[in-house]
């Protein structure tokens, strides 16, 4: 007797029989994965991106007596605080940061005042993290758990950034990045004055200059949601995580993650959103987070960078630049260095944070205080 065929092999064998698809069918088949909604969405908000920095850039010399007279931005520490407010008031630090060029290529604020405005809309924009955590808390969950990752995210941006502070000052002192421009081009410039500046004059014939600013903060908003939205979702199925879990405990291989992850998404929600998954599936715990976290405060200017370009203004490019010069420097140094010891602390003093309610109590007054100070410093 014979035996049966094994029905699988059979199975197998018919399909490395099947003739390979035509290229029209491959084409096709191509094709029809292709996300076009997606896609449409992503242009809808580059649109709206660029809308909305015509209409601020516009309307920001309308907002030069607010800024210098009534919230009194007349040096680089009211503008830092200035920054930090702004983004808690907008819940986010990249719109911020655009409207510091904004208010830089109108002429409201040096560029020293623009670079500690950007940095203080990244460390506004690190407590969102936390406030959503703190909400958690009041809804009686678990403090430490609810906590930890905003805590952790906020403790390294703050450290980094205020490191960074005092390298990027003294790289705009000493001018050894202007000659490093990336402009965008008399081609690019041209078609969009022809697409967006009929636009602006046509909101400008019924809204103040003020106005225009107002409206285009309220666009660039929208487009930066829209551009969260047609970013692919990532799994760990999807990425592959599994297989490569070990690599997480690799502080540099982490690092280079954050920063990879943040330039193709351009969004560190997104970034340290792929972080959730993963530490509920055990794969990575806070201290492996850490330098992701460096990594992806470093590649988050890309948006912001790309503002400058499209403002073509040379001095606004040199100051994003060197927010991402100085950053790295801080960062490749605690990584090279003592990445331990900073790693300990960091997660101590997160530790003691969430010890007891004084504590966290305490520490919120302090991150709403802080910027009120800062903006109303005199000198």
């Amino acid at each position: 007797m014979h035996d049966p065929p094994d029905v699988r092999s059979v199975g197998n064998d018919e399909r490395s029989l099947s003739p390979p698809l035509r290229p029209a069918a491959r084409a096709r088949r191509v094709w029809q994965k292709i996300h076009w909604g997606k896609i449409a969405i992503f242009l809808a908000s580059l649109f709206l991106f660029i809308l909305a920095l015509t209409l601020m850039k516009d309307g920001a010399r309308g907002l030069a007596p607010l800024v210098r007279d009534s919230f009194r931005v007349t040096n680089p520490v009211n503008s830092l605080g200035f920054g930090w407010l702004f983004a808690y008031v907008v819940m986010s630090g990249s719109p911020v940061a655009a409207a510091a060029l904004t208010f830089f290529d109108a002429g409201v604020i040096t560029q020293l005042e623009t670079f500690t405005m950007i940095t203080g809309s990244r460390m506004g924009a690190s407590f969102i993290v936390l406030f959503i955590g703190f909400i958690y808390v009041l809804r009686g969950r678990n403090r430490a758990t609810s906590l930890s990752m905003g805590l952790t995210s906020l403790t390294v941006t703050w450290t980094t950034y205020l490191a960074g502070l005092a390298i990027g000052v003294a790289i705009l002192q000493t001018g050894m990045l202007d000659h490093v421009q990336l402009r965008s081009g008399a081609a690019l410039n041209s078609v969009v004055d022809a697409i967006f500046d009929p636009i602006a004059s046509l909101l400008a014939s019924f809204l103040p200059g003020w106005g225009l600013f107002v409206v285009g903060m309220g666009i660039i908003l929208l487009s930066f949601n829209l551009f969260d939205r047609c970013l692919p979702e990532m799994t760990i199925k999807d990425s592959q995580v599994g297989h490569v879990s070990r690599m997480v405990y690799r502080p540099w291989v982490m690092f280079l993650l954050g920063a990879s992850v943040t330039l193709i998404s351009m969004s560190v929600s997104v970034s340290l959103g792929i972080l959730v998954p993963l530490s509920n599936r055990g794969f990575i715990r806070r201290e492996n987070v850490i330098p992701y976290i460096m990594g992806a405060n470093i590649t988050t200017f890309i948006d912001t960078l790309f503002a400058a370009v499209l403002l073509d203004n040379p001095a606004a490019f040199t100051v994003v630049l060197t927010e991402m010069i100085s950053i790295a420097i801080v960062s490749l140094i605690i990584l090279a260095l003592f990445y331990r010891w900073f790693e300990h602390y960091s997660l101590r003093l997160v530790a003691v944070i969430t010890a007891n309610d004084r504590n966290l109590a305490l520490f919120m007054v302090v991150l709403f205080v802080t910027p009120i100070v800062l903006l109303l410093l005199p000198f």
